[in-house]
C-alpha cells in the first residue's frame, strides 16, 4: 500500500473514532480525541501470499467478556517476519464476507493492544491473498469495556513482533 493510501485509511479511521455516533470511544473521550498512535508504515509487512485453503473445521474462540464464538478455519498463511518463519490461520465467520485474521505478537501488551489486533482480508484473487499488517487494528474492546471482542486463538500467537498498524490506545 502506498503512503498516501495508508495515510487516507488512517485519517478515515481517526475521523470515525473521533466523531461517529457508532464510535466505540466513550463520548467524553471523543471530544479531545486527536487520533490514534500507529507504527510507521512498513512495506515489508504488506504481503501477497499464496492461498492455501484448509478443511473448514470449527474453532471455538473466547471473547473479552467470557463468552465463546465459533469461527471456521479457512486457510493457513505461511511467511517470514525478519527472517523468522511464522504461520497464522485465517478464519471465516458464517454470514460475513472475506476472512478474519485475529493475532497476537511480541508487541502485544507493550507496544500494541494486549489482547491482540485484527485484520479483515478480502477473499483471494488468482490464488493470492493480500495481507497488509499496516491495516492491523485494535478491536473495539481496546476502547471500551462495553464491547465483546474475539480473542486470537493460540494458533495465532506469534513470538515475533509485527510493528505495523495500530499501537496501544492511551
Amino acid at each position: 500500500m502506498d503512503e498516501k493510501t495508508l495515510a487516507d485509511f488512517r485519517r478515515s479511521r481517526d475521523e470515525f473514532l473521533g466523531s461517529s455516533r457508532r464510535s466505540p470511544l466513550p463520548r467524553h473521550l471523543r471530544r479531545d480525541f486527536g487520533g490514534l498512535d500507529y507504527f510507521e508504515g512498513n512495506g515489508a509487512l504488506d504481503l501477497h501470499l499464496d492461498y492455501h485453503p484448509v478443511e473448514p473445521t470449527p474453532v471455538e474462540i473466547g471473547t473479552s467478556d467470557g463468552h465463546v464464538r465459533t469461527y471456521y478455519r479457512a486457510a493457513k498463511l505461511s511467511f517470514n517476519i525478519e527472517g523468522e518463519p511464522v504461520e497464522l490461520t485465517a478464519l471465516r465467520s458464517p454470514g460475513h464476507p472475506g476472512l478474519f485474521l485475529p493475532f497476537r505478537d511480541a508487541t502485544s501488551g507493550s507496544e500494541s493492544y494486549g489482547a491482540g489486533r485484527y485484520l479483515d482480508l478480502e477473499d483471494p484473487v488468482d490464488g493470492k491473498l493480500h495481507v497488509d499488517f499496516n491495516l492491523a487494528y485494535n478491536p473495539y474492546c481496546a476502547y471500551s469495556d462495553d464491547y465483546s471482542c474475539a480473542l486470537p486463538p493460540h494458533e495465532n500467537w506469534l513470538t515475533v513482533p509485527i510493528r505495523a498498524g495500530e499501537r496501544s490506545f492511551k
